[in-house]
């Protein structure tokens, strides 16, 4: 028996050890350069096709020249990486069309090996942003949250941002309204990670792939299969759901019955986060990707706060998914059970309670909330292979900050993390934000290390 199981892990060893050697060669052997898609927004997204773009070095030398398709996209590859900027032709624009923001070149973008970076020019029958501020085509920028009443592109999202309060008051309105939207969709994953943590005990740290699984299964069922995302996104969830299932049935349970200890289990987990992680990259590569439908929207001018309709209605979705997960653990007999085996699994298990089912249940309704979340996520960021790593310490956060293995805790603290993650944006670099969100951690736990809606534990 010993011989097969070390035959066994030498075996899976291996297998994850070509996966990522594929994904890594996948990567370093990619093309790079940069993408778009020329749209007339005044017209009802229609395609522009032939409009010339260049691509020029950091010495202001021309390197690649490429020519909007029928359908409006087009890609310029360049031959190596480095900085790099896009320059829209405008005497090839169609009569009448010019671009929104009011700005034919981006400002120098890095491309890095084997990236595709998108380079946004809204086109339009109007200059509607005179000069504009921000760069185009940055693929990583934050949200915007400009209390501006002229319309603004969303350099991560493509949106036109158009109206919203002016002065202090619309830019802390979008502020907190991008807060609680962040810490909606944290809370999702959270909710699911810590319900797997009060009723096993596990730390998983393969919950980010989790997330990463939900917005990977949307893209490939919205692209691939062809289907629209109002479809994908319930079949990602039901996949999700499935995954977890699945995970814990195979996988996790077995190593239960085995009597793994539970730190071995944590360190198992971070190979399987490695595993997923490269295994999605070498399925989708290393590039940010998007669904067909809804990439960009205009923005509803609400009075203090600017929200696209995608927002709200992933707002809506994900306050009734907590509100549904909320009544089962209080008012069902599945959520009593879950509720007992999280307070003393021996006692459930006395009690006539199939422990090992509950934690079936409860791996199912986890995987599929991350799944919700990633692919609520990736309808305003797009789909990457590490999306849900770069979001696990905020899961993490949010969880601790509310109370370990409390559900309701861990939306209570999401929502804390996602909104101090925007405000902080006010005072500090957008790249310092998440530091200050686990500041608040921090300090927080100082004062009450059981979290806010945590219980005080006796030791000894």
């Amino acid at each position: 028996m010993r011989r097969f199981a070390v035959s066994l892990c030498a075996l899976v060893g291996a297998l994850f050890a070509l996966l990522s050697l594929g994904a890594t060669a996948a990567w370093a052997e990619g093309e790079q350069g940069f993408k778009g898609v020329l749209e007339n927004k005044d017209a009802g997204d229609e395609p522009v096709p032939g409009v010339t773009l260049r691509v020029f070095d950091a010495e202001d030398n021309e390197v690649v020249t490429a020519e909007s398709a029928d359908d409006g996209s087009w890609e310029a590859l360049v031959p190596e990486a480095g900085d790099y900027r896009v320059e829209l032709d405008a005497s090839t624009l169609p009569d009448g069309l010019v671009v929104r923001t009011g700005r034919t070149s981006t400002d120098l973008l890095r491309v890095d090996e084997g990236q595709v970076r998108n380079a946004l020019f809204p086109l339009g029958t109007s200059v509607t942003t005179p000069g504009g501020d921000a760069p185009e085509g940055e693929e990583t920028a934050e949200e915007s949250t400009t209390p501006e009443e002229e319309c603004v592109v969303d350099e991560e999202t493509g949106e036109e941002i158009c109206g919203g309060g002016s002065g202090w008051l619309g830019q802390w309105g979008n502020v907190i309204y991008n807060g609680l939207h962040f810490g909606l969709i944290i809370g999702l994953a959270a909710v699911g990670l810590s319900l797997i943590f009060g009723t096993m005990g596990l730390t998983n740290f393969a919950h980010g792939e989790l997330v990463t699984f939900g917005g990977a299964a949307t893209y490939i069922i919205n692209v691939s299969v062809g289907l629209p995302v109002l479809v994908a996104i319930p079949a990602a969830v039901l996949l999700g759901g499935l995954f977890g299932w699945a995970q814990d049935r195979y996988f996790w349970g077995w190593l239960r019955k085995r009597g793994t200890g539970l730190v071995t289990m944590m360190i198992i987990s971070i190979g399987v986060a490695l595993a997923l992680r490269y295994l999605i990259n070498f399925i989708m590569g290393p590039n940010t990707e998007r669904y067909t439908d809804y990439v960009r929207q205009a923005s509803i001018d609400l009075g203090l706060f600017q929200a696209t309709p995608k927002k709200l209605i992933v707002d809506a979705v994900a306050i009734t998914a907590v509100v549904i997960v909320g009544l089962v653990l209080m008012y069902t007999r599945v959520g009593k059970a879950i509720r007992a085996v999280a307070d003393n699994p021996s006692l459930a298990a006395a009690s006539g309670i199939n422990v090992d089912r509950v934690i079936r249940w409860v791996w199912m309704a986890g995987a599929a909330l991350a799944a919700l979340a990633g692919a609520s996520l990736a309808l305003d960021r797009g789909v990457k292979f590490d999306m849900g790593m770069q979001l696990l310490l905020l899961i993490f956060a949010a969880v601790v900050l509310g109370g370990l293995g409390t559900a309701f805790g861990a939306i209570v603290g999401a929502l804390i993390i996602g909104v101090f993650t925007q405000v902080s944006t006010v005072w500090m670099e957008p790249q310092l934000k998440y530091v200050g969100a686990l500041v608040v951690l921090i300090v927080v736990l100082l004062f009450r290390p059981q979290g806010i809606l945590g219980r005080r534990e006796r030791i000894g």
